[in-house]
């Protein structure tokens, strides 16, 4: 299953959203309330909580992390982490009942998409980062990311990594390019085409191919969206609708252009140079799964540390080599260039790992779904979906 693609299904997702609104009001924390007893100076202790296949392991050593372990022995904090996310909805079922009843959730820092990061802020959940003690983060957070809708000036949020949401194709089988989310309705795609299943991660790429602006879309926009892709299911244009499974379906034939994710593929292209993946000339969404620090967490100053560990360009290049996604740290890309290693340096010229100007131009980050909004669009999505 996908980190980010998992479904909106209306059991766990619904419930999460009824209560990110303003159904329960209990459950908002106060500023005052978030921080807890930072036992950090004497406790050189951090538990971490992650997505699975998320950092980078040692080649001949899984259980060892090198980006991990060096921190470990730079600063003397030992680190459990736990590959324990699986699901935004399932995770946020897993740790709200701490969360809403201002109880510790065991866990220091945690690793969940935008668009659930922005129903903690929403909640007040999660700390206050010390920025001053993130030099790191303060120098080489990457502009684009630096400034979301739900978190403005970032000051509960850092991402750990970034990726793209757009088009991958099979060139040689498809016999043509693609160059918008147009052309995935062409006759010769008919039966051949999948779209993202979970609405959060769908709905963005869907709109800008109607020429909305996604920073600011409307509940108008998002019903003639609907309306489109609904036609398209009842004409079986859409062949179905997918989590990661598209990985598989692209790569035996199955499938001749879908809906993909920039990190997927590029490990797809490892194997099979014939597909390609677009940024369309309408746009495509950027976004990003962000690092942040629950309230009351025990260690939240080695949480910052460990934070600001991984936006040093060298560490930063290191992770990003190995997991392939857009990396958050632009700078980063001058130490993958100086690599002696030729594969090594040639992650340095990828543009879905650090995007290029002219794909920037056309990469936005969307406006989340208020907690107003969720319930009835989830449902209205999952209806389409089959969900």
């Amino acid at each position: 299953m996908s980190r980010r693609s998992l479904l909106r299904a209306l059991g766990a997702g619904a419930a999460g959203a009824a209560l990110a609104g303003c159904g329960v009001p209990a459950a908002f924390v106060e500023p005052g309330e978030r921080a807890g007893r930072d036992s950090s100076a004497t406790d050189h202790t951090l538990h971490f909580a992650n997505w699975p296949l998320y950092i980078d392991t040692d080649d001949d050593d899984e259980s060892k992390r090198p980006t991990l372990d060096a921190f470990s022995r730079r600063t003397g904090i030992s680190v459990t982490y736990t590959e324990e996310i699986n699901d935004n909805d399932e995770f946020f079922g897993k740790i709200s009942p701490a969360l809403m009843n201002r109880q510790q959730t065991g866990r220091d820092l945690i690793v969940i998409s935008d668009w659930m990061a922005a129903r903690f802020v929403r909640l007040g959940w999660v700390q206050e980062m010390d920025r001053a003690k993130q030099p790191n983060v303060a120098k080489y957070l990457d502009p684009q990311l630096r400034t979301p809708a739900f978190d403005e000036g970032r000051l509960h949020s850092v991402p750990w990594q970034s990726g793209i949401t757009g088009i991958a194709y099979n060139r040689k089988k498809l016999g043509r390019e693609i160059r918008s989310t147009g052309e995935l309705w062409a006759d010769d795609l008919r039966g051949r085409v999948t779209l993202l299943s979970g609405l959060d991660e769908s709905f963005a790429l869907l709109m800008q191919g109607d020429g909305v602006d996604i920073t600011r879309w409307t509940a108008d926009d998002f019903h003639t969206m609907c309306e489109q892709v609904e036609k398209l299911v009842r004409s079986k244009h859409i062949r179905r609708f997918t989590g990661n499974d598209y990985i598989k379906d692209l790569a035996t034939g199955d499938v001749l252009a879908c809906q993909a994710y920039s990190g997927d593929v590029i490990q797809l292209q490892a194997d099979n140079p014939d597909i390609e993946f677009v940024v369309p000339e309408e746009g495509a969404e950027l976004w990003a799964e962000s690092l942040m620090i629950p309230n009351l967490a025990r260690h939240k100053r080695n949480a910052e540390r460990l934070i600001d560990h991984y936006y040093d360009p060298e560490v930063a290049a290191e992770l990003a080599a190995w997991v392939n996604y857009v990396c958050p740290v632009p700078a980063a890309r001058d130490v993958l260039a100086s690599s002696k290693d030729e594969e090594t340096a040639a992650l340095a010229e990828d543009p879905l790992i650090f995007p290029d100007d002219a794909m920037r131009e056309r990469l936005a980050i969307a406006r989340d779904i208020t907690s107003e909004e969720r319930m009835d669009f989830a449902k209205k999505w999952n209806g389409i979906v089959g969900l």
